[in-house]
């Protein structure tokens, strides 16, 4: 249950909610049971001519039924039969409208009280994740992380809120009809009330299984997920390979298997409410019998209008019953999901920021690089990385791929964290500084070219959203994208589609040149910044980047020599190994690796 108590806590304050709601139901209660204990009074009327007996008002202030049938003969007395008729079938409109009244108004507070812890699980549930460092998503697959988001956080407030509500509402439904039972005959409810325990018990086994199956079916769920993620992305790779039939059958197997996973559920869920069905009429019948006896031998005082008021009450008992034992079946489910949710909320990050970490305000000196080593798991990627920035400089990584280059650029920005070794910016390790200052420090422009599902002049203004539309056309002219950028439908405001689509390679990533342009940051890391230019846009680009590059310091990773010939240094990696450093001169006339790998490229010359 703490599961459960944990997940009301992101409906706080929920006194706010469910005081209201109490209030609320415990009226609709009240009228909704006084419009069955009307019915004995309605018979009265209608079957019990006035002066047929004497009734002396009852003894007892809580005996309901003693006292309707006090009132009727009352009201008999005073006026006609057609006139207490009358009465009663006011009476019972009147408590009919407000129960309804009351109803209605309890669910608007209960919807509220949904709303607002989805609202706030989902919220938390973003956040956390957004919080993640980049290491944790190398580990997690991108459809279940979407599939607790949307899908599991869903099934955890529809399950867990609508519980409470049957807590609340459905015991004291319950206890209103035990209370009119009762006030009817001692004797036959206590023989009558047997029912519910032992229909619990049964739901109870029925349910058992429930919980394991819902996360279950959750974890195929967010597989089916990644699979339509994956195929979705990669649809042009799928139908290049004539790979449809085999992506079709993989999702299909899922799909199947996930079914499969809910058929069970199902099954189980719905067998509840025949079993305590079948329970109640079978009570039902067992009353008629006893009770019919009662009247007709005339014992415990039962009228034949009030034992007809008993059987319909006690029908009725069994529904309050039946949707508590149906609400612990579907709270299975909504544990289950919120298992899955809290993993996540609940996630220790390995690399968690201390209290006191320092704001860098300004980059003054040089990067350093100390005996730095890195490995995914067991897979060692850098090795003993000794390597000095100096503020101003341009460094370049060259060197076969995996050789890595891409995992010694994102330990800058902190993506990534030595396993062995430290980096330092300004004689302070990283570790002790607070990411978001030390990123913003730093532009980025990667190989992928990241945009967003957002107009152009957005998504250049991504990193300063405060820019005036002069900034972001001048930062545009520098990445050689203004004059593409007019000549789209809506020039800066037309959206690009999700991920770009509607641009091409290059126009994409000047875009993201340009918004790392418009961030003016005094730390630069390009990661084939130039990789999907054509040669006349590279030739215009690369004169941009140089002009940005100009008393910055810039860690680059490039395969064109246009790019890396005029670097201060190039860092020769392979193996995550440093194995040659120099200008681009020095390094030809070693004609070690870099040599080697400039005649296999087909490099231009600048």
């Amino acid at each position: 249950m703490s599961t459960y108590f944990r997940i009301l806590g992101f409906a706080k304050p929920i006194s706010n909610y469910a005081l209201p709601y109490f209030v609320l139901i415990a009226l609709a209660t009240l009228f909704g049971t006084l419009n069955l204990a009307l019915l004995a009074p309605l018979l009265t009327a209608l079957f019990s001519p006035p002066g047929t007996k004497t009734i002396a008002a009852p003894e007892s202030s809580v005996d309901i039924m003693a006292w309707f049938e006090y009132l009727t003969y009352r009201i008999q007395s005073e006026t006609s039969q057609e006139q207490t008729l009358l009465w009663i079938c006011v009476s019972i409109l009147v408590s009919v409208f407000l129960s309804n009244l009351f109803r209605y108004a309890s669910f608007r507070v209960m919807e509220n009280f949904r709303i607002h812890t989805l609202l706030n699980l989902r919220k938390a549930l973003f956040n956390r994740v957004m919080e993640k460092d980049l290491t944790y998503f190398t580990n997690q697959r991108k459809g279940d992380i979407i599939s607790k988001i949307a899908s599991d956080v869903q099934i955890v407030q529809f399950s867990v809120t609508s519980s409470l509500q049957v807590l609340i509402k459905e015991p004291l439904q319950l206890g209103a009809y035990l209370l009119v039972l009762f006030s009817i005959s001692v004797k036959l409810t206590l023989f009558s009330v047997l029912v519910i325990p032992v229909s619990a018990w049964v739901i109870s086994k029925i349910v058992r299984r429930l919980k394991s199956q819902a996360k279950d079916a959750q974890e195929r769920f967010g597989n089916m997920i990644s699979y339509l993620d994956e195929a979705l992305s990669g649809m042009r790779i799928i139908k290049a390979f004539n790979a449809t039939e085999r992506i079709k059958s993989k999702f299909h197997q899922e799909n199947i298997a996930f079914s499969e996973l809910g058929k069970k559920m199902a099954y189980r869920q719905q067998l509840a409410s025949p079993v305590s069905e079948f329970l109640g009429v079978a009570m039902v019948a067992i009353l008629v019998l006893y009770g019919g006896n009662l009247v007709l031998q005339q014992r415990e005082g039962l009228s034949a209008s009030a034992f007809i008021t008993y059987i319909a009450i006690f029908s009725q008992i069994m529904r309050p019953a039946k949707a508590i034992t149906e609400s612990y079946s579907q709270l299975q489910s909504g544990l289950a999901a919120g298992e899955r949710v809290l993993e996540v909320l609940d996630e220790k990050d390995p690399f968690k920021e201390p209290e006191n970490c320092v704001e860098l305000k300004e980059f003054k000196n040089r990067i350093s690089f100390q005996e730095v080593s890195f490995a995914y798991e067991e897979r060692r990627v850098l090795r003993d990385i000794d390597l000095s920035i100096e503020k101003g400089k341009t460094i370049a990584l060259v060197g076969p791929s995996g050789g890595g280059k891409s995992t010694l650029m994102d330990m800058v920005p902190r993506f990534l964290r030595p396993t062995l070794g430290k980096v330092l910016i300004d004689d302070l390790d990283l570790n002790l500084v607070r990411s978001t200052s030390l990123r913003s420090l730093i532009g980025f422009v990667n190989q992928d070219s990241i945009l967003f599902h957002d107009s152009i002049r957005n998504n250049i203004a991504f990193g300063k959203p405060d820019a005036s539309l002069e900034e972001i056309q001048q930062a545009a002219r520098i990445a050689n994208a203004h004059d593409f950028i007019l000549e789209t439908a809506q020039g800066y405001d037309t959206l690009i589609g999700e991920r770009g689509t509607k641009l091409s390679g290059g126009q994409r990533q000047r875009l993201c040149i340009a918004r790392a342009v418009l961030q003016n940051p005094p730390i630069l890391l390009l990661d084939e910044a130039t990789s999907a230019l054509d040669t006349e846009s590279e030739h215009l680009v690369q004169d941009a980047l140089q002009n940005l590059m100009k008393n910055r310091t810039t860690l680059v990773i490039a395969h064109r020599l246009s790019t890396i010939q005029k670097a201060d240094e190039i860092i020769v990696l392979d193996q995550g190994e440093i194995k040659e450093r120099g200008t681009h001169y020095e390094l030809l006339f070693k004609e070690g690796i870099y040599s080697r790998l400039i005649d296999k490229q087909s490099f231009h010359t600048a």
